[in-house]
């Protein structure tokens, strides 16, 4: 039976993620509490690919899920999955507005509804939960006093997410989730469509470790990690112009920590394109001239299926034929 682990617990975006990806349908789903529990159950062969957030259309990149797959053993991705984001204020029944005195949720959620809050509940804290779905459960939990150790954190059913056990008082009074988290738990939604961005999407991942690639489809991604050799003035423009002079558009470039020391940086980038494409291999080969480390994490189908547009210099003909050119002049043929 193949297993794929997911951001949980359940009811989070990442699930609806992961149902929405053809391939997992009949698979064993399994939730966990943290991205970095996910891959680790995927780097020791525990689960058969794993699925996570990766950006986020308002706040970026997720970086725990970047500085994961920039480490640690090699995983590739193999496909994304966007998801529209819409979140709800929920909360135990009974509860009103006026009775929100703070609300819990995952950080990029909280940065999505900020003007809302701002507007409607401008006196409420802000609580940080593992993710929007673990913060509807620490709601549900406290709604159970019968200390059923099933309902408790970490059994069965709760998807793993951490929060206040049966019984006890979560820090918050509200959470702000996904209209299926507060439909899972018997949460009050107190009101709708709260995001500032009404055309918000994440982009999930799914990862797997390194074997066959996914077919070239011509609407594709490859995703890179780029470490420097040394700090040095155009450093960065000397990894771009790798991807400009072969007619390559990046999608996503983001800086991270290293975590080496401070100031030392590596690049997390998105092209448009596949490993088997001329023009990426190519780049890829002054890549690893001019870089220290070039981790390749995978060339895999683009979620939104537009073909990427190559210049007739740039195709894989063009390549093949200065290819051919430069043979015959080296073997005298020409």
């Amino acid at each position: 039976m193949t297993t794929y682990a997911y951001l949980g617990p359940e009811g989070t975006f990442t699930q609806m993620a992961l149902a929405a990806w053809a391939p997992s349908q009949g698979a064993t789903h399994r939730p966990c509490g943290s991205v970095d529990q996910a891959l680790a159950l995927l780097r020791s062969g525990e689960v058969d690919g794993a699925m996570v957030p990766i950006e986020n259309s308002v706040e970026g990149g997720v970086s725990a899920t970047l500085d994961a797959l920039a480490s640690g053993d090699p995983l590739v991705v193999t496909a994304e999955v966007l998801v529209p984001i819409t979140f709800v204020l929920a909360a135990r029944p009974g509860t009103a507005l006026s009775d929100v005195r703070a609300v819990g949720t995952h950080s990029h959620a909280w940065a999505q509804v900020r003007g809302w809050m701002g507007e409607h509940l401008p006196d409420a804290a802000y609580v940080p939960t593992l993710s929007t779905a673990s913060a509807a459960e620490g709601l549900a939990l406290h709604g159970d006093p019968s200390g059923d150790p099933d309902a408790r954190d970490g059994g069965p059913g709760s998807g793993g997410g951490r929060g206040p056990t049966a019984g006890e008082r979560p820090a918050y009074d509200a959470a702000v989730c996904a209209p299926v988290a507060a439909s899972n738990h018997g949460l009050e939604v107190l009101a709708e469509g709260i995001g500032d961005n009404a055309a918000a999407v994440t982009r999930f991942v799914m990862v797997a470790r390194p074997g066959q690639l996914p077919e070239r489809t011509g609407a594709d991604k490859t995703t890179l990690v780029l470490f420097q050799r040394d700090d040095h003035a155009g450093g960065l423009l000397e990894l771009l112009e790798q991807f400009a002079v072969r007619g390559i558009n990046m999608s996503r470039l983001e800086s991270r920590p290293t975590k080496a020391s401070m100031g030392s940086y590596c690049f997390s980038i998105d092209i448009e394109g596949h490993v088997l494409d001329e023009r990426v291999g190519e780049a890829l080969l002054g890549l690893k001239r001019v870089c220290a480390e070039v981790r390749f994490l995978g060339s895999y189908p683009a979620a939104h299926g537009a073909a990427v547009q190559v210049s007739p210099t740039t195709t894989d003909e063009a390549f093949g034929s200065a290819r051919a050119w430069l043979r015959a002049l080296r073997t005298g043929d020409a």
